[in-house]
């Protein structure tokens, strides 16, 4: 798990919070897995994140909804990496 994520996590003994839900969702790909980790969403009016990971990048999108903002955190990372391979 990247720090940054597991950060989030952290209370300040260093324990993981316990009132956060987090799901982790791993996707196959040519060059590994897109991992997906998304925590939050504990209510319907309640605001998460979902983070996205493939190959070192990682995306980071906020949202209410828990499916859209996956797909958005995926659809920022797909972005992301075109953008990557045009520069190159």
């Amino acid at each position: 798990m990247p720090a940054e994520i597991r950060a989030a996590f952290l209370d300040t003994e260093g324990a993981f919070k316990m009132s956060e839900r987090m799901d982790m969702i791993f996707i196959p790909a040519e060059a590994g897995y897109i991992k997906v980790y998304v925590f939050g969403f504990l209510r319907d009016s309640a605001w998460g994140q979902a983070y996205a990971e493939y190959n070192g990048l990682t995306v980071v999108v906020k949202g209410y909804n828990r499916k859209k903002t996956i797909i958005r955190a995926l659809t920022k990372l797909h972005e992301s990496l075109l953008k990557i391979k045009k520069d190159s």
